[in-house]
């Protein structure tokens, strides 16, 4: 289903729809609603690219958790760094 925004409401919105559909693959990826790939592939750009509208929007690309955390460390242990 497509979504669809009137010139009208691109105008109060102060967008074009290239804006509009950028806007929203990455606030989608913030949300973790879309993975990085998929709201890159939404935006036609290439990775440089959208890691450039990303971060110009201050969001991280990749978003570490606790347990990515303990893994790393037991790979430094084992490493004996």
């Amino acid at each position: 289903m497509p979504l669809v925004f009137t010139d009208d409401q691109l105008r109060i919105m102060q967008m074009s729809e290239r804006d509009a559909q950028l806007e929203i693959a990455c606030r989608l990826f913030d949300a973790g609603k879309l993975s990085f790939h998929a709201a890159m592939r939404i935006t036609n750009l290439d990775r440089p690219s959208f890691e450039n509208e990303l971060a110009r929007r201050q969001i991280p690309i990749y978003r570490p958790t606790v347990k990515d955390l303990h893994e790393d460390l037991a790979t430094l242990d084992k490493l004996g760094l």
